[in-house]
């Protein structure tokens, strides 16, 4: 049996793995499905229609999966789904998705979290990402993997902060945010590859310098973005495959990037 203590309150169409744990004063609503060894601490609210994945910890008064702010809405049936692995803490909101988009909010595995995080309806978030405390992320956002987003940030709606990115805190990111680059400021600014993150995860120095020609290639040479990518392509990539990541960033923005 599932270690639910008596005064959680459990929906009867509810999924729990036998080896999740539901604490006190917790709320677990129609069509929840919580995954093995996932931990609702206490005073958690998973409303409904939500996926929960495996060893995922969920700390008090988290929202989740509660409806969408979004005044399209009309009580559609609709969906967050969270991998494995997360940590969310106290009092995070995370919405499902609307019908406008594809019905669903999407988070990966091995993300942090932290206090008092809002994702909006029908974000999409990737793996091993942080978010720090206070971080809004507005509806139709996509992040990456392997991001740190700092405290007090606000994402504008339909933008994507791309894989291995940076961003400062309190920053206002208005634009998408391209792969390896590190942006703060309101509204933000590029100042830079995320190089410290690279040394962290042991990059070679041969991958750092030409990440390095890639971003002067891209912020700081005066050239167009399709003579940029010309570049980018022709000379850089044959050097490491890891450009191809600042190439998809160019090339699938609908917004710009943040300079």
């Amino acid at each position: 049996m599932s270690q639910i203590h008596p005064t959680a309150l459990i929906s009867p169409s509810a999924q729990i793995d036998e080896t999740a744990i539901i604490g006190p004063y917790c709320i677990v609503g129609d069509e929840v499905s919580i995954g093995a060894h996932t931990v609702l601490h206490r005073h958690v609210v998973v409303t409904k229609l939500t996926r929960i994945g495996q060893h995922n910890q969920l700390y008090q008064f988290a929202s989740v999966g509660e409806d969408p702010q979004d005044l399209k809405y009309a009580g559609e049936r609709t969906w967050l789904e969270i991998g494995d692995h997360n940590t969310i803490r106290e009092a995070c909101s995370l919405h499902r998705g609307t019908a406008q988009d594809n019905e669903l909010t999407k988070i990966g595995s091995h993300n942090l979290l932290m206090v008092n995080t809002h994702v909006a309806h029908d974000c999409v978030i990737g793996d091993h990402n942080v978010l720090a405390n206070n971080v809004g992320v507005a509806g139709h956002v996509t992040i990456g993997n392997h991001t740190i987003i700092g405290g007090n940030s606000g994402i504008h709606q339909f933008c994507t902060v791309d894989d291995y990115s940076l961003i400062g805190g309190a920053s206002l990111i208005l634009k998408d945010v391209a792969a390896f680059t590190m942006v703060s400021g309101n509204p933000a600014k590029a100042h830079g590859l995320n190089v410290e993150g690279m040394r962290r995860k042991d990059w070679s120095k041969e991958t750092i310098d030409v990440l390095r020609q890639a971003y002067r290639t891209i912020f700081r040479s005066g050239l167009t973005t399709v003579q940029a990518l010309e570049v980018l392509s022709n000379e850089l990539l044959p050097k490491d495959p890891m450009i191809q990541l600042l190439i998809d960033s160019l090339q699938k923005s609908n917004r710009g990037v943040v300079r």
